[in-house]
């Protein structure tokens, strides 16, 4: 039985396959739509997925495949090695329709590791989405690495009650202090996003993964129709906080944002959330995904939380190695090149895979 099949978003033709699939999907996750995925490509990354269709159910599974010849620790021997992970933000073997038997799913998973092996794929992580039910069942190991917070978007009144009392009291401050809130589905404000984006990186310290070029928001834009919003908070006409929100068929995502520190005073950020979720409600989606923290427990978190204090949910990552051998030569090879420099390496245990740590 021939189920699975590989589509590179690089392709025009698989691509306009890969869409039309996603379209056919009730949830229109947007993690899953080549053009989100490719926006991660690259030199040696390649936005994929795969997919399969039987009795009445549906796979798809988007992901970046990493050619590891570039790494300065791989070794010529290694030099066709690949791995496998998940776009920033969430993802994992998605599906949807009449739910597989174990032997259809299981042969799903077979055929997929027999194109892993052609590929010589040596290990793969997965970071899962936070509605298991939109998922199927993944043949690796699986871990909860952290929380994340979801605002259910019941009746208004009730999830403005359910609000820690600082966010009411910040959210009357900011109206009391003039600030207003506009919807822009078409990035027209985008020089005032980026300024305050990465003026709020800058003062968080934040890793370059955080900082994203210009096209990269550009992309969005041209590709993503339909699929993000971004959100002001003004005061007059300048703009003191903003967002940049994914959409999908049942839910919105909290992307990126930040606020001017100028303007912390007048609690800009906590109004931009309820406008942003009163959006949502009108447009009949289900939750607000808030996401987590830098770190377990952070004033980020913490934040979000004040937001939807029963909205804790894990999050969990799957994980499995395709190759032992090639993965321990891998780590072996780093902790070599890295001696090499006159430097002491070793992986941290809680990350996977470890040669990447």
């Amino acid at each position: 039985m021939k189920l699975l099949q590989i589509w590179d978003a690089a392709d025009p033709h698989e691509r306009t396959a890969w869409k039309r699939y996603w379209e056919e999907w009730p949830g229109h996750e947007v993690f899953a739509h080549p053009d989100y995925v490719r926006l991660y490509a690259g030199q040696n990354v390649r936005a994929l997925c795969a997919v399969a269709s039987a009795d009445g159910g549906h796979v798809l599974y988007p992901f970046l495949l990493r050619a590891l010849c570039e790494e300065p620790y791989c070794q010529v021997s290694l030099g066709d090695c690949t791995d496998i992970t998940t776009p920033y933000g969430y993802g994992g073997p998605f599906g949807w329709g009449t739910a597989w038997e174990p032997d259809t799913l299981g042969a799903f998973w077979d055929q997929f590791d027999e194109w892993a092996a052609r590929l010589h794929v040596v290990s793969e992580v997965v970071r899962f989405s936070l509605f298991p039910e939109t998922l199927v069942q993944y043949p690796g190991d699986s871990r909860v690495v952290s929380e994340n917070v979801v605002r259910v978007l019941g009746n208004e009144d009730q999830v403005w009650r359910d609000f820690e009392h600082k966010v009411r009291k910040n959210v009357n401050k900011a109206r009391a202090n003039g600030v207003t809130v506009r919807v822009d589905e078409k990035g027209d404000r985008l020089d005032d996003f980026l300024g305050i984006y990465t003026g709020t990186m800058d003062r968080r310290n934040a890793g370059e993964s955080y900082y994203f070029p210009r096209e990269y928001f550009e992309r969005i834009q041209q590709d993503l129709r339909g699929q993000f919003v971004y959100f002001h908070a003004l005061v007059g006409d300048r703009v003191v906080s903003t967002e940049l929100v994914l959409v999908s068929a049942y839910r919105i995502y909290s992307f990126l944002g930040g606020t001017d520190a100028a303007w912390f005073h007048v609690r800009p950020n906590d109004l931009l959330k309820v406008e942003i979720m009163k959006w949502a409600r009108s447009a009949g989606k289900r939750e607000f995904v808030l996401g987590g923290g830098y770190t377990p427990g952070d004033g980020i978190y913490r934040y979000k939380l004040s937001l939807a204090p029963s909205g804790r949910v894990p999050f969990s990552i799957g994980y499995r190695m395709f190759d032992a051998d090639a993965y321990k030569q891998l780590v072996e090879s780093r902790r070599m090149f890295t001696s090499a420099q006159g430097l002491q390496w070793q992986p941290n245990p809680n990350y996977f895979p470890a040669y990447r740590s």
